[in-house]
């Protein structure tokens, strides 16, 4: 299902900022309208893909005509030369399976001892090395 929302898109001296004023001043940026809007694309899905796997209730889309640029412009103290508003659109779902939920393949190497123990144990390998990829990427 395609969800689309206004963003505000504001030029600036390293390129666009983009802000949702829908989601809770969600934003992001980009060294070039494509690189923005690809941006745009990347942060919509993962805000939305994050709500709906916390059981979160998305809030509803402004219109593109409801979203004041100078209004968030006042707010965020930002410049509205060079600014516009457009619609930014991704299909959660399809979006979530090629860059959050897609799997890759690793071959790794580990003492042959080490692989006995495990198999013994009945570890699961693949989830052992998520957790602790995981736990060294959050320290």
């Amino acid at each position: 299902m395609l969800s689309i929302y206004p963003a505000c898109f504001f030029k600036d001296e390293t390129g666009y900022s983009v802000v949702f004023p829908d989601l809770n001043w969600l934003a992001t940026n980009g060294r070039t309208e494509t690189e923005a809007m690809n941006m745009a694309v990347d942060c919509l899905a993962g805000y939305l893909y994050s709500l709906k796997n916390d059981g979160d209730q998305a809030p509803l889309a402004s219109s593109i005509g409801d979203v004041s640029l100078d209004a968030v412009a006042k707010e965020l103290d930002a410049d509205t030369n060079g600014a516009f508003v457009n619609m930014v659109s991704v299909d959660v779902s399809e979006y979530a399976k090629e860059h959050f939920e897609k799997s890759v393949r690793k071959t790794l190497t580990i003492p042959a001892w080490l692989n006995v123990a495990a198999q013994e144990k009945k570890i699961n390998f693949s989830q052992t090395l998520q957790e602790a990829l995981l736990a060294k990427i959050r320290a």
